[in-house]
């Protein structure tokens, strides 16, 4: 999970704004700090916590030179947050973070504040997103012989399986609609 130091650290302690945070799926002790570069074309990072018990429910990192956003949510709260979502925005704007740029959900914390700490620094990040996987032991043995055959690291065999996966399920939406 993500802590309130993690996200000071990413920052470089740089805080510029701070908020009550209004809505309700995060309780009444929300609280919202930003770090804003100071340029249109910069950077911002902010984090929703909670003041009584610094539980960090959500970070956001924005790279608006490359028109990019980043989004973790703390996932005991992420199913409160999409059911207040739904109910306060119309579903064309559920996932804007500004103008006609979209939050890329991040699922993986360490993903979200290396991404928030490049960002903040000026330094190059890569945009793919980390996804948790877990395998039982047959399965990582058999993805452990399926990269060897094929004489690439096992992390490539699992972007592989999971690219495989994703062609298939559009492939599946597509011939739906």
């Amino acid at each position: 999970m993500i802590t309130i130091k993690d996200f000071m650290e990413s920052i470089e302690y740089r805080i510029t704004e701070g908020s009550d945070y209004w809505w309700e799926s995060f309780g009444p002790n929300a609280y919202r700090l930003d770090s804003w570069s100071g340029e249109q074309d910069g950077t911002s990072v902010g984090i929703i916590f909670d003041t009584q018990t610094q539980v960090v429910y959500q970070m956001e990192a924005h790279d608006y030179s490359s028109e990019r956003s980043y989004r973790w949510t703390h996932p005991d709260y992420l199913k409160a947050f999409r059911e207040e979502s739904q109910q306060k925005l119309s579903k064309e704007y559920l996932d804007v973070a500004y103008d006609d740029v979209k939050f890329t959900d991040l699922e993986v914390a360490e993903d979200m504040l290396a991404k928030a700490s490049a960002i903040v620094r000026g330094q190059p990040y890569d945009t793919r997103v980390q996804v948790p996987v877990e395998l039982n032991d047959d399965e990582l043995f058999q993805l452990m012989k399926m990269a060897h055959e094929r004489d690439i690291t096992l992390n490539q065999m699992v972007e592989h399986v999971l690219q495989v996966a994703i062609d298939r399920e559009r492939q599946v939406d597509t011939e739906i609609k």
